[in-house]
């Protein structure tokens, strides 16, 4: 057993050990779908958002976050799921974004309220493999439900984009 103290910064540390199912390059603290870390007496909660609420990989999180406890001697938890105010794409830190480009995913975009559409017409999303700003939306659903299919048009490779929620 962990000698446990009411700091939640070893959380924070121990958390960062769960990749995204999903998306393995990164880790649910970088996808930012823990939304808190706190001591309620002497029970730990951990409150986490779902990046949408069909997500499928929310259960496997969860699991993993009570692994991830029981395993640093913390028996004493519970996680909580909260979805207000809604998960976004801005809590995912910049961090994220460049291990996904540099993964083959394109990153969202910052600022979801438009939804990636400028002035009517859809942003340009830039290939993480090229770099090139010339691309087409092939499918509006990807790999997952997250992300959508493109397709550069520079050195023609299909990329998933990381969709703005």
């Amino acid at each position: 057993m962990v000698t446990q103290t009411k700091d939640t910064q070893p959380i924070w540390e121990y958390l960062k050990e769960i990749p995204d199912p999903e998306i393995p390059v990164i880790n649910i603290i970088e996808l930012g779908v823990i939304r808190d870390i706190k001591w309620n007496d002497d029970e730990l909660e951990v409150i986490i958002t779902p990046t949408y609420s069909g997500c499928p990989a929310m259960q496997e999180m969860e699991d993993d976050i009570v692994k991830v406890l029981n395993k640093h001697g913390y028996t004493k938890h519970k996680v909580t799921t909260v979805l207000s105010p809604s998960w976004t794409t801005d809590w995912m830190n910049e961090e994220a974004r460049e291990k996904l480009r540099v993964y083959g995913i394109a990153p969202p975009m910052k600022g979801t309220a438009d939804k990636g559409v400028l002035f009517g017409k859809m942003k340009a999303v830039t290939c993480p493999h090229c770099g090139s700003g010339d691309t087409e939306m092939k499918s509006q659903f990807g790999s997952t439900a997250c992300k959508a299919l493109y397709q550069c048009n520079s050195c023609k490779e299909p990329f998933d984009y990381f969709k703005c929620i």
